[in-house]
């Protein structure tokens, strides 16, 4: 159900700004980066466009029309707090209902920085550790030991980083027979007809994107604290930070419907929402933009030692220490991995983000820079907004950044 994004993770891009700004400034920024969207054929074209596409920038509600996305969100935050929301198309082709602030779109793999910041908090209070073999907290079920775990075990480290052997997996199931529950995802049985969270190589020794092994992390977190996942997350995340439009729970009630964005395949007609309703931890968050931000906010202010409302400085450095590099070559970037996040940059262009695409065409992009105090969610509800967002990213690049040297 959920498709692991490759080439579009080369989207992140280095922007700064740290200054305060008038209304009247934000005002025009919001123009530039409206009328500035430019098409580029590699992630190196983010980062230097040349002449030729300079000279032909383009409106982001062309672009919208152009690659069949009806709506999206934008949050951009600066100097540590939001500076501007805005919200453009339908959430529904059908209805033609606008977007709004309030939109809730899904979060899709974007929800994993969210679950592991919740495994940080456990490890935080000494209640669990990121190196201790799953089986000594999971209780009502267990990861199958095999050959691959003889000498290496699976650990919440190696699950968070995708090191733990885990396959990676879609997440259909038989509707004639019923709708699985979590254990019978992790145990591949039906009506799940994804594959079992069982190992399949060695503890440790590769990467390998697996949506699987958040769910293990999901049942983890509810046996040591006997509380369900969504209970879980308003608790640590969502209450302290008033993330109020936030939810691990699917279907949404009656009155966050009439606010959710439909998805849209890749000719923009509307589909139904496809959301698993027991494997949350992986890609099941719905929220919106601001909440996002919201949250985004108070790890680059935990990270600097500002703010402590769910983890403290120490735990969020932890959070984004490089656990180790990934292939260049796999993504067109030199990413690296932390602990449920990427990583990217060095210094003061340090940054860390998290992509998300749920099928059939919702999409969530976050990144953040903690020593500038930058951040940026873009959420949009047609198949083709990874590439949109791309364009936006490109564009808010241009404006806050003017390629890499500070505005003054």
């Amino acid at each position: 159900m959920y498709k692991l994004i490759a080439g579009v993770l080369t989207l992140f891009i280095i922007f700064s700004c740290s200054q305060q700004h008038s209304t009247g400034s934000i005002n025009q920024r919001i123009n530039n980066i409206e009328n500035g969207l430019i098409e580029f054929k590699s992630p190196s074209g983010m980062f230097q466009p040349d002449s030729a596409q300079l000279a032909n920038p383009e409106k982001l509600s062309e672009r919208m029309e152009y690659y069949k996305v009806p709506g999206v969100g934008i949050a951009v935050l600066n100097n540590y707090q939001v500076e501007w929301i805005k919200a453009y198309g339908t959430m529904d082709a059908n209805t033609g209902v606008p977007v709004t602030s309030s939109t809730i779109f899904e979060a899709a793999s974007t929800s994993k920085f969210i679950t592991a910041v919740m495994v940080l908090h456990f490890v935080e209070k000494g209640l669990i550790e990121l190196d201790a073999n799953v089986n000594d907290y999971l209780q009502s079920w267990q990861v199958t030991e095999n050959e691959f775990t003889e000498d290496e075990k699976v650990t919440l480290r190696r699950l968070l980083t995708h090191q733990a052997g885990l396959p990676t997996t879609n997440f259909s199931y038989d509707d004639n027979v019923g709708y699985p529950t979590l254990l019978d995802v992790l145990n591949g049985e039906i009506p799940a007809l994804n594959e079992p969270a069982i190992p399949e190589y060695i503890p440790g020794t590769q990467w390998q994107y697996s949506n699987v092994a958040y769910d293990v992390i999901q049942l983890l977190l509810e046996d040591i604290t006997g509380k369900p996942f969504q209970q879980i997350a308003e608790e640590i995340i969502f209450e302290p930070i008033d993330m109020n439009n936030s939810s691990f729970v699917y279907p949404l009630d009656i009155e966050k419907q009439k606010r959710e964005a439909m998805p849209h395949d890749a000719e923009g007609i509307s589909q139904k929402p496809i959301m698993h309703l027991s494997a949350l931890a992986h890609g099941g968050l719905t929220t919106t933009p601001s909440d996002l931000a919201k949250f985004t906010s108070e790890i680059m202010l935990s990270y600097q030692g500002k703010s402590n409302k769910i983890l403290s400085q120490e735990t969020v450095k932890q959070l984004f220490t490089r656990e180790f590099d990934l292939d260049p070559n796999m993504f067109g970037l030199p990413l690296s991995e932390g602990l449920g996040v990427f990583l990217m940059g060095e210094g003061k262009d340090f940054l860390f983000m998290h992509p998300g695409s749920n099928l059939p065409g919702l999409n969530c992009w976050l990144i953040g820079w903690p020593l500038h105090g930058t951040a940026l969610v873009i959420m949009t509800n047609g198949t083709m907004g990874e590439v949109l967002s791309m364009e936006i990213i490109s564009a808010i690049n241009i404006e806050y950044n003017r390629y890499g040297k500070l505005i003054k």
